[in-house]
C-alpha cells in the first residue's frame, strides 16, 4: 500500500468511526431547547442519549457476523442508509418517546460504520503495526468532539437543534459514498459462515475464550465506560451545575477533547520505546490516581469549574494512551472471525458505556459527586480485571 492510499484509507476508516461520536456529541448543545420543544425535561432527554448507546451496542453483535459473511461493503452500505433514514426522522420529531425510538434506529445504522472500520484495520494491517494505526483513527476520532459540539453549539443557536439531525444525515451521505467508491476490498466472504443463532453464539463464544481477548477487551471496555459516563454528565454539569451558555459548553467540550486527541498521537511516539502491554498498565495507574484526587476533591467541596475541567483533561489523557492499546491486543490473536471479533469488542464498550449513561442520567443532577464516583469505580474495577486476567495469558 502506498503512503497516499494509506493516507486515503486511514482517513475514510476514521470517519466511519467518526460518525458515531459525531452522532454523540453534535446534538448535547440542544438539550435545553429540545426539551422545551418536546415538553420534558433534560433528564428524559438525556434518554435519547442511552437508547443511542443501546442501540450502538446491540447492532454491533448484529453487524459482526454480516460482515464476515457478506464481506465489508454490503452490511457497510445497509447500515449506513439506516442511519440516514433515521437521522431525517430526527429532523421532523414532535414527541420524546418517537425521538427515544429513532436514536435507537439510527444507533443500529451508525454502528456498522464502527465496526467495519475496526474490522478492515485488522484485514489490511499487521497485528504490530494495529495500534499506531487505531491512534491515527483516534485523531480523527479526536476531532469529531473538539468540533461537533462547537458546531452544534452555534447550529442550535442559528438554525435550531433540528438543524444538527439534517446535516447527520448529508455526513451519512457523504460517508457511505467515500467508503463504497475509496474502500479497498478487504475480504472475501465466507459463505461456509452460517447466519443462523447456535453457529453466531457458538463463534462469539470461541472468541471470548481466548484470554488476550477477553483481558484486553473487557479492561478496555471498563475503563472507556468513563468517557460516555463525562459525555452523559457533561451538558448537566457545565450548562445546569456550573451555568454555562451552550457556545461555551461547545468550546469546553472541544478543549477537553485535545487531551484525548493529543494522547492517542503521543501514544504512537511511546510505542517506539514501550510495548502495548507497558502503556496499558502505566495509563491505568495514572487513571486510578487521578480519580481518587477528583474524588476526593469532590467529597470535601473544592471542586469549582476550573478544578472539574483540570481533572477532566488529566482523566481523558489517559484514555487516549490506553484505548488504542487495548483494541489492538484485543484483535491481534485473529485473522479468521475478525468482524466477530470487532462487534464483541465494541459491543462490551458501548453496552457499558451504555449503563454508565443511564445511571449518569438517573443519578447526575445538582452535584458532580454520582459522576466522580462512577469515574472511581470503573478505573479501579478495570485495573483489577487487568492484573487478573494478564495471568492466563500466554506468551
Amino acid at each position: 500500500m502506498t503512503k497516499s492510499s494509506k493516507f486515503k484509507t486511514i482517513l475514510i476508516l476514521g470517519s466511519l468511526t467518526a460518525l458515531g461520536p459525531f452522532s454523540i456529541d453534535m446534538y448535547l448543545p440542544g438539550f435545553s431547547g429540545i426539551a422545551r420543544d418536546l415538553n420534558t425535561s433534560v433528564g428524559k432527554v438525556a434518554m435519547t442519549l442511552s437508547s443511542y448507546f443501546i442501540g450502538i451496542s446491540a447492532g454491533q453483535l448484529l453487524y459482526g457476523p454480516l460482515l464476515d459473511r457478506f464481506g465489508r461493503k454490503k452490511p457497510l452500505f445497509l447500515g449506513l442508509m439506516v442511519y440516514i433514514i433515521a437521522s431525517l426522522g430526527c429532523v421532523f420529531v414532535n414527541d420524546i418517546s418517537l425521538f427515544i425510538g429513532l436514536r435507537f434506529i439510527q444507533a443500529v445504522g451508525s454502528c456498522a460504520a464502527a465496526v467495519a472500520s475496526v474490522t478492515m484495520v485488522r484485514d489490511l494491517f499487521p497485528p504490530k503495526e494495529m495500534p499506531k494505526v487505531f491512534a491515527k483513527l483516534m485523531l480523527v476520532v479526536g476531532l469529531s468532539p473538539m468540533l461537533a459540539p462547537t458546531i452544534g453549539g452555534y447550529v442550535t443557536e442559528g438554525f435550531g437543534w433540528q438543524a444538527v439531525f439534517f446535516i447527520l444525515m448529508v455526513l451519512g451521505i457523504v460517508i457511505l459514498a467515500a467508503s463504497q467508491l475509496g474502500l479497498p476490498t478487504t475480504y472475501t466472504p465466507d459463505v461456509t459462515l452460517s447466519l443462523k443463532p447456535k453457529p453466531i453464539i457458538k463463534n462469539f463464544i470461541s472468541v471470548i475464550q481466548k484470554p488476550q481477548f477477553y483481558t484486553y477487551a473487557l479492561t478496555g471496555a471498563i475503563s472507556f465506560s468513563g468517557l460516555f459516563t463525562y459525555v452523559a454528565a457533561s451538558p448537566i454539569l457545565f450548562m445546569h451545575i456550573y451555568d454555562v451558555d451552550a457556545k461555551t459548553y461547545g468550546w469546553i467540550f472541544a478543549f477537553m477533547s485535545v487531551s484525548f486527541i493529543g494522547a492517542s498521537q503521543l501514544n504512537s511516539a511511546l510505542l517506539r520505546k514501550f510495548s502495548s502491554e507497558q502503556m496499558v498498565f502505566a495509563a491505568l495507574i495514572m487513571q486510578s490516581i487521578i480519580v481518587l484526587v477528583f474524588l476526593i476533591a469532590s467529597l470535601t467541596g473544592q471542586l469549582g469549574l476550573y478544578e472539574t475541567i483540570a481533572l477532566l483533561f488529566l482523566f481523558l489523557g489517559c484514555l487516549g494512551i490506553s484505548n488504542p492499546n487495548t483494541a489492538g491486543l484485543s484483535l491481534a490473536p485473529f485473522t479468521k472471525n475478525t468482524g466477530s471479533a470487532s462487534a464483541l469488542m465494541g459491543a462490551l464498550q458501548l453496552g457499558l458505556g451504555a449503563i454508565a449513561s443511564f445511571t449518569v442520567s438517573e443519578f447526575v443532577v445538582d452535584t458532580i459527586t454520582p459522576m466522580v464516583v462512577i469515574l472511581t469505580t470503573t478505573t479501579l474495577s478495570a485495573l483489577v480485571f487487568l492484573t487478573l486476567g494478564k495471568r492466563n495469558i500466554k506468551h
